[in-house]
């Protein structure tokens, strides 16, 4: 199959989200239920490498994946998490949220809370959210001066290229929604009343704000994007294809890693030998 990662990078400079179809399936393998069914046997192979992944580094290996996840409200990083990142074994995973900053987090960089959250030798670790808030919220909300934020533009491309430097591999994806889906989604939480505690009114608040939300995106992505670090757009308004592709995403990236099984250190015939005969044990 043709590469996803390939079709999804985000477009050369200028980068223009209203050309780019939320509702579209680049690549898909079918309809609905054909792709859930891939999605099924992909969630197996890619478990199976996260584990190569983690074992890798039982035997001193550094390489890990970081998933950072991008997008409106609505756009699915929870259901991302629940239905790709929760097919991987637990103790492989490192998820971390990044909300409203702390009054600790706000008297250090921008980049503290999130270095903090980096994972380990081994793990694959999602980011909910991520340090690109600082360039999306401070720019539409206009909480930075416009040359803060130009400044963490550098400040970012400069912490992705250390990452890749310690053998992080970096996977930055949009979920790219459309305002009409996420009106539904919101009326939806309205009138379930076991999906009402995820209803901000804030959430309509921001809807007033989408244009200027789109451009910072894209913005952000035209300035940070690089052949290590690049931006994948997911269209988003399907779930059972955004769920698809990022996991193909995952998939594809930890297939091109082949992590390595680690050779053990001691002798496997006289390990076996010792269990074959060993006397029985009571009890």
């Amino acid at each position: 199959m043709s590469s996803l990662r390939r079709a999804l990078r985000v477009p050369p400079a200028p980068v223009r989200l209203s050309g780019l179809d939320p509702r579209s399936t680049p690549l898909v393998p079918g309809d609905k239920e054909r792709t859930r069914e891939v999605m099924r046997v992909d969630a197996e192979r890619l478990a199976e490498l996260q584990q190569r992944l983690y074992a890798e580094a039982t035997g001193g290996g550094r390489r890990r994946v970081l998933l950072v996840l991008q997008g409106m409200d609505t756009s699915g990083k929870g259901g991302v998490v629940k239905h790709v990142v929760g097919a991987m074994e637990p103790h492989g995973v490192q998820v971390a949220a990044f909300g409203r900053p702390t009054p600790e987090e706000l008297r250090h960089s921008f980049l503290w809370r999130v270095r903090k959250a980096l994972p380990g030798p081994g793990k694959v670790g999602v980011f909910d959210r991520s340090h690109y808030e600082d360039v999306l919220i401070g720019r539409v909300r206009q909480l930075a001066a416009p040359e803060v934020i130009e400044r963490r533009y550098r400040e970012i491309t400069r912490f992705e290229r250390q990452l890749v430097a310690d053998d992080v591999t970096v996977v930055k994806v949009f979920l790219h929604l459309s305002p009409w889906e996420q009106k539904q989604r919101l009326l939806a939480r309205l009138d379930d009343s076991t999906k009402r505690w995820k209803f901000d009114p804030s959430d309509v608040d921001e809807r007033a704000l989408w244009p200027e939300y789109q451009e910072a995106y894209a913005t952000a992505m035209e300035r940070t994007d690089t052949d290590t670090t690049p931006w994948y757009v997911v269209p988003a308004d399907r779930k059972w294809y955004r769920n698809w592709a990022v996991g193909r995403l995952l998939l594809e990236t930890l297939t091109a890693l082949q992590p390595r099984l680690p050779e053990p250190t001691w002798d496997v015939d006289e390990q076996r030998d010792r269990l074959v005969e060993e006397q029985p044990l009571s009890g």
